[in-house]
């Protein structure tokens, strides 16, 4: 059974029983993109999604400024009282977010293809910048096709990867489309966003799951990740590019 709750602020949808898991979903996407796979965890957990401020059934309400900060505030209020939140790729950050400043909520946490850093650096793998900038440049000219490569990247490397775009597509579109604001911002916030300093202070029990072809979240950071988080259990999928769950 699917309840939506819109009384506290954010759409929220949950669905299932038992200990609840929170899922938040990557930049350019929404809730959609987990449809597949919450069947397979709704007998033994309630599994929550949130569409992540700007995005999917909450495109109206886009805080300001855009931040991880102000992402996380707008939603720790709607979060169950007791739950593991689990982020996928931007909304790892979120999650991380949310374990550092909504501790009475967030018991646990788990990434999924994410990172304290997205954008790649000296001596930290990550996004090309050169591609991050391409992506601001193309998003104001058209967003559909930006997205389209922005999943045909996220798919590189998987043996399914056609199969893989083909399933997130047609999984977002049943939802409203983005915020034109949070698409812009949300993507600058990969280019920014810095949390390498914070995520030793993460007390929750901590899974950091990465996929071994993911090409935006390179495996070769996943060590200097560990040395930031030691805490974390940290799990490599052999044949998951950075949509695990799909591929």
């Amino acid at each position: 059974m699917l309840n939506t709750n819109e009384s506290e602020g954010l759409v929220t949808r949950s669905t299932g029983t038992g200990y609840d898991l929170v899922f938040l979903h990557g930049w350019g996407m929404n809730s959609g993109a987990f449809s597949e796979f919450i069947p397979l965890l709704k007998d033994n957990f309630r599994v929550t999604t949130i569409d992540l401020p700007g995005f999917g059934e909450n495109c109206d309400t886009v805080p300001h400024p855009y931040s991880v900060a102000t992402i996380a505030k707008e939603i720790a209020p709607v979060l169950p009282e007791r739950c593991t939140v689990v982020g996928w790729s931007l909304g790892g950050l979120v999650a991380q977010q949310l374990a550092l400043h909504a501790e009475d909520s967030v018991e646990a946490l788990v990434t999924i293809a994410s990172s304290p850093r997205f954008v790649g650096g000296p001596g930290w793998p990550g996004i090309s910048p050169d591609l991050l900038n391409q992506f601001e440049q193309q998003l104001e000219q058209d967003f559909s096709k930006t997205l389209d490569r922005f999943l045909a990247i996220q798919a590189m490397g998987s043996e399914t990867a056609r199969k893989d775009i083909k399933a997130i597509r047609k999984q977002i579109t049943d939802f409203p489309s983005p915020s034109a604001t949070a698409l812009r911002e949300g993507l600058s916030l990969l280019s920014t966003e810095d949390m390498r300093k914070d995520i030793g202070k993460i007390r929750q029990p901590t899974l950091r799951l990465y996929g071994r072809l993911d090409s935006l979240v390179p495996t070769s950071g996943v060590d200097m990740i560990c040395e930031l988080h030691p805490q974390a259990d940290t799990v490599v999928l052999p044949h998951a590019a950075h949509a695990p769950f799909i591929s």
